[in-house]
């Protein structure tokens, strides 16, 4: 593929922006879509009133494209955060620029700050719902030695890939033809116990599945392997599940906040 009129710095800026990217836009769509049916009405209304009427849906994907603009380059790193091969989650080095775990933590403490600005608030309700959706793709508690996979030559159905882009676009996208509504029409079907049961922990237990999960795609997808029917059929069901993880967790942090009558 030719990229014409594309300079080298473009070139390098466009991918370290899919580095960046998690789940494809229709994961995170689904993932925020998912946390909008869970919202109690007293939370829904505070959502509405930050994002002015917009739905989650319409801003899942804006961290994406706005992390590589002047004003939030600040936010590079709140995508993901790094687990190196052998290392516990409790031993990661910390990125000094921040991660996504710590990005979560900040949203969630400017969001319940009662002296922060309406503008602050929106913003970090903006960045909140496309990180919780970062936080549980695999990937992105993968490792720094080979930027989440992005490093990790493999091929899908025989055509040249990385182990990142696939998780974030192929394997969801060869599972199924789903708009993010069906989607979330036909994962999301949980009791509301088992519900309960997803949102229970700390966000740094949800990291730490989510980098549980990372290890067995790094242990199972060595360089050089084909990806195809029977690795479509083994992961369809984990994504499906992580999809759902992250839209439930959302709405439980959010009514959290914002519904003192809200119980899990």
């Amino acid at each position: 593929m030719k990229y014409l009129g594309l300079t080298i710095a473009s070139l390098i800026a466009l991918f370290t922006c899919f580095q960046a990217s998690a789940w494809g836009q229709k994961g995170h769509d689904v993932t925020a879509h998912i946390a909008e049916q869970h919202l109690t009405p007293a939370t829904r209304a505070m959502v509405d009133s930050l994002l002015e009427g917009k739905s989650m849906v319409y801003w899942a994907n804006w961290l994406d494209n706005a992390s590589y603009t002047p004003e939030y380059a600040y936010t590079k790193t709140w995508h993901y955060k790094n687990i190196d091969e052998g290392e516990r989650y409790e031993e990661a080095k910390a990125n000094p620029s921040g991660d996504a775990v710590t990005a979560i933590k900040s949203r969630l403490e400017i969001l319940s700050d009662p002296h922060a600005s309406f503008a602050d608030k929106q913003l970090a309700l903006k960045i909140l719902v496309h990180v919780v959706g970062d936080l549980h793709q695999p990937m992105h508690l993968g490792h720094a030695t080979d930027l989440g996979g992005n490093r990790v030559k493999i091929k899908f159905h025989g055509r040249d890939a990385n182990l990142h882009g696939v998780w974030d676009t192929n394997i969801p996208e060869a599972a199924r033809k789903w708009s993010y509504s069906e989607w979330q029409q036909q994962i999301d079907r949980e009791t509301p116990e088992y519900a309960s049961s997803i949102v229970l922990g700390t966000v740094d237990d949800w990291a730490k599945q989510t980098a549980d999960i990372a290890a067995a795609v790094y242990a199972e997808t060595p360089e050089g392997t084909n990806i195809s029917y029977n690795e479509v059929a083994r992961w369809t069901p984990v994504i499906e599940q992580q999809l759902l993880n992250g839209g439930l967790r959302l709405a439980h942090l959010l009514n959290t906040l914002y519904d003192p009558a809200y119980q899990q």
